[in-house]
Parts: C-alpha cells; sequence; structure tokens
C-alpha cells in the first residue's frame, strides 16, 4: 500500500469539502489503484486527507493526469500552508469496516524506533479485537521525507465510544515501561475529525 497525507490551514472549508465531492464524483472511477480516502477538518480550522493506493506507481500515475492536476489546481485554493507526506511503508491493524467510523483521529510525530513500535501494535491486534470495539482499525505510514516520522490514523465507532474506552492510567509498576514507550516517540500532533469524509471506490459511481 501507498499512502499520501495531504495537509494544511483550511482558508475555505466548505470548498475543500466540494471538491472532494467533486472527484469522487468525477475523477475517483478511473483512478487507477486507489484504495480510498479519508479526509476532514479540525475544529481549529486543518485539514487533513490521507489518500490510499495499491502502489506508489499508481499513485503516481493518477497525479499525473490532466484531469488530476487541474482538479488539485482548483482544490489548492481553499488551502494554505499545503504540506505533502509519502508513505511507501504502512502498517495496519484491525479487521477493517473502516467505512463505518465516525470519529477519526490523525496523530503525527517521531520515532527513531518506528519498528518497533510498529511490532507492537502488530502484538496488540488481538487485544484490539477483544477489548477495544470502538476502535475498527488502525494505520500507520512511515513519512519518505524524513526517517522516523509518521502519520497514524485512528478509526473509532465514535467520538462518544472513543472517549468512553479511554485506556486506564499504567499501573504503578507499569509506569516505567509506558514512559519509555513515551520517550520513543516526540513532536507529537493529533487532529480530530469529528465529521470525516470517508471515500471508497464501491461509491465512486453513486457519489
Amino acid at each position: 500500500m501507498f499512502v499520501r497525507v495531504i495537509q494544511g490551514r483550511a482558508t475555505d472549508p466548505p470548498g475543500i469539502r466540494r471538491d472532494l465531492g467533486r472527484w469522487q464524483r468525477q475523477l475517483a472511477a478511473d483512478a487507477d489503484g486507489w484504495l480510498g480516502s479519508t479526509a476532514g477538518i479540525t475544529e481549529d480550522g486543518w485539514s487533513i486527507t490521507v489518500v490510499h493506493f495499491a502502489s506508489e506507481a499508481q499513485a503516481r500515475r493518477n497525479s499525473d493526469r490532466p484531469e488530476q492536476r487541474e482538479w488539485w489546481r482548483d482544490a489548492s485554493r481553499h488551502l494554505a500552508r499545503v504540506v505533502v507526506h509519502e508513505a511507501g511503508m504502512v502498517h495496519t491493524y484491525g479487521s477493517g469496516g473502516i467505512d463505518g467510523a465516525g470519529f477519526v483521529q490523525v496523530i503525527q510525530g517521531h520515532s527513531d524506533h518506528l519498528e518497533r513500535i510498529a511490532g507492537l501494535g502488530r502484538d496488540q491486534d488481538e487485544l484490539l479485537a477483544r477489548e477495544a470495539p470502538h476502535i475498527l482499525g488502525m494505520m500507520v505510514a512511515e513519512h519518505a521525507d524524513r526517517p522516523g516520522d509518521f502519520t497514524q490514523i485512528v478509526y473509532f465507532t465514535s467520538e462518544q465510544d472513543a472517549q468512553r474506552f479511554e485506556p486506564r492510567p499504567p499501573a504503578e509498576a507499569e509506569e516505567p515501561v509506558a514512559e519509555a514507550r513515551r520517550s520513543e516517540i516526540t513532536d507529537l500532533r493529533s487532529f480530530d475529525l469529528r465529521d470525516p469524509q470517508l471515500l471508497s471506490p464501491s461509491d465512486a459511481y453513486t457519489y
């Protein structure tokens, strides 16, 4: 899987939402290898769009389409301070079904031990399924532009469920381990998408 994260200040939130809908109606059906997109705008005005492709080559072919370039020229007018991150190394967790998510949290940061963190996540797959039914799926994309930087996308059933199932504070005996894990991640930023747009190929002809 190949992931592209597009983020920036939304100078016209309704405009960027309209253009995402227009992309779904007019361009999605011919986007070779496109697997889906997650988009939203935070309450303080940050726009986040995560686009999934089957491969990097297919993502680049899509970017080279004249109609795609024209669409982006129009859509980018609704954004300021645009940053694009690309990731060819993507770790996924959970059983899927993310199209039903009512709340999405995007977390970005840096770690010199991303592979170890990804391994810990894989070990938690069964635990998530058993003890975190409010998490429909999770993805960690390693940024190609700066080794160690990552974007994590967590798909929740709802914001209320996410709050209701917040992890308990670690017990005193567990605190050193928890603190060691926290210290491995720096530059943390979190974006709450309370009204996410979840676009998928199955909706390309009916959106």
